[in-house]
């Protein structure tokens, strides 16, 4: 079984519905309910992800350790294949995540309404220019890793809902959209957000 330190709706629930696909049994722990999780992550970020006797951060590291470790359609094992999943992974934990994590910083740090509306806007921008990537990637497929859902579409699938927790327009294309709700319907997607309700209610 694997422990997973997690905060309810942030990119740890990319983590947990790998896992879950995965069919790995977890135990999953609110960082909230944890008097000083520095000491078990001295960033103070999460997922983490205890593994016997190690623990694993970083989410990109954490999923590359998990796909590596299960086998499974979400990494695949032809070379070109899993060198192209390993750059969509990239792709949405260094590229992606940083650019919504652009909106949180500036809510948090500018108190000029107007200002932060205006860098929102513009951090909104670049969003979208990269959801534009997404796009063009998933033309002549209906996920990233082709007929079935890889980690990537997962995690992307996870940072999309951000925005709507700030007044800016994310903008998603056809196939983008498509994608995304399917990736949400999947039942171990479901499966994590109710956990995660769950234990918030404890």
């Amino acid at each position: 079984m694997y422990t997973l330190y997690y905060s309810q709706g942030a990119c740890s629930v990319a983590t947990q519905v790998v896992l879950r696909e995965l069919g790995q049994e977890i135990e999953i722990v609110d960082v909230k309910k944890i008097d000083d999780f520095k000491t078990i992550n001295s960033v103070g970020a999460v997922p983490v992800l205890i593994d016997g006797k190690k623990a694993l951060t970083e989410g990109a590291a954490i999923m590359l350790h998990i796909l590596n470790k299960h086998k499974s359609s979400l990494f695949p094992e032809n070379e070109n294949d899993r060198q192209q999943a390993i750059q969509d992974i990239m792709f949405a934990n260094a590229t992606m995540h940083p650019a919504y994590g652009r909106l949180f910083f500036l809510a948090e740090n500018i108190n000029d309404e107007k200002v932060k509306q205006d860098t929102l806007n513009t951090a909104a921008e670049s969003i979208n220019q990269l959801w534009k990537i997404v796009e063009n990637q998933l033309a002549d497929k209906n996920f990233l890793g082709g007929d079935s859902p890889s980690a990537a579409d997962i995690m992307l699938t996870v940072y999309s809902r951000w925005g709507a927790y700030f007044p800016v327009d994310i903008i998603f294309g056809e196939k983008t959209t498509k994608m995304l709700s399917a990736v949400q319907a999947m039942p171990n997607f479901i499966k994590t957000d109710e956990a995660e309700q769950a234990m918030s209610a404890k």
